[in-house]
């Protein structure tokens, strides 16, 4: 087994998140440990890019499950559509699917939202490893529960909290990764840095090349921060009814741009400028200090993450805005800080507020 191996447990019902190097290559042992002997047949669901390794995934696997299938996707939020689903459905159904199978999720936050919604309802419920391949995955979107596809009316509307039976993050899988896609996932843990651990903001101003090497100390401790919160958030409010909303900082508007730019930027990047949005929405409120508010700008661009949008792009956020599900009805709803650290909510924020606080990041 691997020597580095951590092991981080929910005190929920969440399964345990296991990091650390080879884990992949490990794949049948950490399955058998996580699902036990049950399963009759595996669904490996994976992205065009990862064919190869579910393929070895595959051939570990085969051994010791009666069936293994495989199943590709399209890559990204493309991925993320009914239609996609109803083909997963399909192979379910036709392979006879239990409840006591299991699916497998190997890839990006769309594989594992996927993945993880199909599994939520097939069956009303079958048993999801999540094994994710990005930043973006490992620090949010593989962890939680919180699975989801995208509609033509906004991203993730359709979705269920289903927990998976464990998380498998292998940080081999990142050395690989074009730097860009590295560096956007990574603004899900700038975030907790924001709204939690400072610690995490300190290894980047540090040294924002160490922080965001996949070989590093640094970008492990990060990691597995991040992690930690995210499980310790989730055990205490799976369905998002008080602290893990503070989970959704810099969504808001993120959410909105990756809807106008038809999910062809991102989603770490859309989330650096929505972060930077609601720094300035909390400094024009009084709510938090010049520093804090610039320690965001100076932090996202040391990492090389977008902090503006386009000024005539406004009205078409707005409007996309009201539509998102962290909205009360017609009131607006937005993560902010009263300090690095300290999340609280802002209920229906003036519209000449937001549109200065617009301003401020208009490019």
């Amino acid at each position: 087994m691997n020597e580095s191996l951590t092991r981080i447990e929910s005190a929920g019902t969440h399964g345990p998140v296991l990091v650390g190097r080879g884990l992949v290559e490990q794949l049948d042992q950490h399955l058998a440990e996580l699902l036990g002997d049950t399963p009759d047949q595996i669904l490996l669901v994976h992205q065009p890019t990862l064919r190869d390794i579910a393929e070895s995934v595959r051939a570990k696997l085969a051994p010791h499950y009666r069936r293994v299938l495989m199943a590709e996707i399209p890559d990204a939020e493309s991925g993320k559509r009914i239609e996609v689903a109803e083909f997963l459905w399909q192979i379910l159904g036709q392979s006879d699917f239990t409840r006591t199978d299991a699916i497998v999720s190997i890839g990006g936050g769309a594989a594992t939202d996927l993945g993880g919604w199909v599994a939520a309802s097939w069956l009303r419920g079958v048993r999801v490893v999540q094994v994710p391949t990005t930043v973006l995955a490992m620090v949010d979107a593989a962890i939680g529960g919180k699975t989801g596809i995208n509609t033509n009316e906004g991203k993730n509307l359709v979705g269920a909290f289903h927990e998976p039976s464990g998380v498998i993050v292998d940080l081999d899988v990142l050395e690989s990764l074009p730097r860009n896609e590295l560096v956007t996932g990574f603004a899900e843990a700038v975030k907790i840095g924001f709204i939690h651990s400072p610690r995490i903001l300190d290894l980047i101003e540090a040294d924002p090349d160490a922080a965001t090497d996949p070989t590093s100390a640094a970008f492990r401790e990060i990691l597995e921060i991040a992690i930690r919160f995210k499980l310790d958030v989730t055990a205490n409010d799976l369905t998002e009814r008080g602290q893990r909303e503070m989970l959704n900082y810099g969504h808001t508007l993120g959410h909105a741009i990756e809807h106008n730019e038809r999910y062809q930027w991102r989603h770490g990047a859309a989330v650096a400028v929505g972060m930077r949005f609601v720094a300035e929405l909390a400094r024009l409120s009084g709510r938090l200090s010049d520093e804090a508010a610039d320690r965001h700008t100076r932090i996202l661009e040391l990492l090389g993450l977008p902090t503006g949008y386009p000024a005539d792009r406004w009205p078409t956020l707005l409007s996309v805005m009201h539509r998102d599900k962290k909205a009360r009805g017609t009131m607006l709803r937005f993560v902010v800080l009263d300090e690095i650290g300290q999340p609280t909510i802002m209920q229906a924020p003036d519209e000449s507020l937001l549109f200065a606080a617009y301003q401020e990041i208009a490019s």
